[in-house]
């Protein structure tokens, strides 16, 4: 292994939000040429400073000669690709030679005991780790919790809040403790594990190889969150509608709408499992040693952050496109 950084790094979703602070923030760095794998139809317009490889996802041939030559590859995915499509690009980078995948699994880490019934998302978790094993190449994954501008945006099936409308579903007392981060920090993250050494020196690169990388934002709760709109938008709770529901009764109606192809469904379920007492995954940062100061993340604002979600709503923002 080299005692230099990593130098040539390829992302799938490098358009979307996720996948485009991994570029944004790598090319920042200048140690680091990005490429992006896109789709050839695709009219996105990508980071500055990124490369683009045009390929096609059905054609495992054009997935191996875009990656070939690269050191690292990064997998972002929409909740909406094809099931087996994590599979088949980690399969097409182990022949193509990529010593390191990052799996598409950006959550809470997986629980070491085992995977409860509550948990909904660490079983694709372990199927996209294993993804990247059976390829031959070595994981490194970012558990990093729900990211906090995608969560607060996306509606009440997620956090509780539709903010457009003032209202907010708290789950149980509204006060369990999550640990979260924001698409920036994830971005700082990745740019300075990539900018470590990759062996010989500590910290490395080789020192997270087949292992976390546990990183976070805030800590914090449904109740901080609104205090923190309230700071924010200049309300309080008499402008906001504000009801309460247990997390078990909130999973069991995620089942039902998923059972009948609600897709909203599952983030009920997932979210719901979150914040159950019982799940000490969801707050990983109370418990667990974190990666921010060998990466050199900042402590950030949490108003900033809910600021930047209402420009967000403001500017119609669309999760899905």
């Amino acid at each position: 292994m080299s005692t230099k950084p990593i130098e040539r790094v390829a992302i799938v979703g490098a358009t979307g939000r996720i996948g485009g602070s991994f570029a944004q923030s790598l090319v920042q760095t200048g140690k680091h040429t990005v490429t992006a794998l896109t789709r050839h139809d695709s009219q996105a317009k990508l980071p500055d400073g990124v490369q683009a490889i045009r390929v096609n996802y059905d054609d495992e041939a054009s997935l191996i000669k875009a990656l070939e030559g690269q050191q690292f590859l990064i997998i972002t995915l929409s909740v909406r690709a094809p099931p087996d499509l994590h599979g088949r690009i980690t399969a097409a980078a182990g022949k193509a030679g990529v010593p390191y995948i990052m799996p598409n699994a950006y959550g809470n880490p997986v629980n070491p005991d085992g995977i409860k019934e509550y948990d909904v998302y660490s079983s694709s978790t372990l199927e996209r780790i294993n993804d990247v094993h059976n390829a031959g190449s070595s994981s490194i994954y970012l558990p990093c919790g729900f990211w906090y501008e995608w969560s607060l945006a996306c509606g009440e099936p997620w956090f509780g809040f539709t903010i457009k409308d003032r209202k907010v579903t708290f789950f149980d007392d509204g006060k369990r403790i999550l640990s979260v981060s924001t698409w920036n920090q994830c971005g700082r993250a990745i740019a300075g594990l990539l900018s470590l050494p990759e062996a010989g020196e500590t910290p490395s690169l080789a020192q997270f190889k087949n292992d976390k990388v546990l990183i976070n934002s805030f800590r914090v709760s449904q109740r901080d969150m609104l205090d923190s709109l309230h700071r924010v938008l200049g309300t309080t709770d008499d402008d906001w509608e504000i009801s309460y529901e247990t997390s078990e009764k909130r999973i069991a109606d995620g089942a039902a709408e998923l059972a009948q192809g609600i897709f909203s469904g599952f983030a009920k379920m997932l979210y719901g499992g979150a914040f159950l007492p019982a799940n000490q995954e969801s707050d990983f940062a109370g418990t667990m040693e974190l990666a921010n100061g060998i990466l050199g993340l900042p402590k950030e604002d949490l108003d900033e952050a809910t600021r930047r979600v209402v420009d967000m709503i403001q500017d119609n923002w669309n999760p899905f496109t």
